[in-house]
């Protein structure tokens, strides 16, 4: 097994660029910060380019690793280095990126999230996360909306790209195709035509399109939804977090939940 002690070390200096989205889309790879989220990569049969560690993680964890995958220790410093914080784990991996695209022909069926440019990772992560564990079966990004691969959205989505879809494109043909599937479709919008969400009955096959923190969804999208939600508001609060209020409709919405 090679150690590596060294931030100067090629492979570190790969493994770093891997925070950008340029590093990220040139490898085709993203990286894993801590077991938890190799265990899960693990479990979802994800294809491993290597994996880092230092001498403490390596001897805990070595043994779980997938055969044949490259292994390398690496010091305390360096686990800095790559993890971009002054308390990583101290284990990574390099996975590769997901390949899967939007498909035209695509039969849709279950339960949708759209993201119409959320900005905020944290935000992204926590309501792929959500998503999750309402039992959606995908989550689509798109354009303006935070990368679901950048380290703050993976650390917030704590595993969950591995139990749902998480795919990016072009929310309006996404729209159209669900449509056609006969998949309603809501928005979060408050408008003087918007529902109070508690009018919507909860089912199992539907897409829900949450915008930009400060704007809304775009009024393009707007246009094209089965309705259009809002979540009455009984304080003096003006709005809530869109992470919060996606819970509260995608939680609502999900039959059986």
């Amino acid at each position: 097994m090679e150690r590596i002690l060294s931030n100067q070390n090629s492979r570190v200096k790969s493994w770093a660029k891997l925070a950008t989205r340029k590093g990220r889309q040139e490898n085709r790879t993203y990286l894993l910060d801590g077991w938890h989220l190799v265990q899960e990569a693990i479990k979802a049969s994800a294809k491993f380019h290597a994996v880092m560690a230092t001498s403490e993680q390596m001897e805990a964890h070595l043994a779980d690793v997938p055969h044949g995958v490259p292994a390398f220790e690496i010091s305390a410093e360096v686990a800095k280095h790559i993890a971009g914080t002054n308390t990583p784990q101290g284990i990574f991996a390099e996975i590769s990126l997901p390949e899967k695209s939007f498909d035209p022909s695509y039969v849709f069926d279950g339960m949708w999230l759209l993201l119409d440019r959320i900005q905020d990772p944290g935000n992204v992560g926590t309501l792929i996360r959500t998503a999750d564990a309402a039992g959606f079966k995908g989550v689509v990004l798109g354009e303006g909306t935070a990368d679901a691969f950048s380290p703050k959205v993976v650390r917030a989505m704590q595993g969950s790209q591995f139990h749902l879809e998480v795919l990016q494109g072009d929310l309006s043909h996404w729209v159209d195709s669900l449509a056609t599937n006969g998949l309603p479709v809501y928005g979060s919008e408050l408008n003087p035509a918007a529902q109070p969400f508690q009018e919507i009955m909860p089912a199992e096959k539907f897409a829900l399109i949450l915008g930009n923190e400060g704007q809304g969804m775009q009024a393009q999208l707007a246009e094209k939804t089965s309705a259009n939600l809002y979540i009455p508001l009984a304080g003096q609060a003006e709005s809530l977090n869109v992470a919060v209020a996606g819970g509260i409709l995608m939680f609502h919405l999900a039959l059986g939940n």
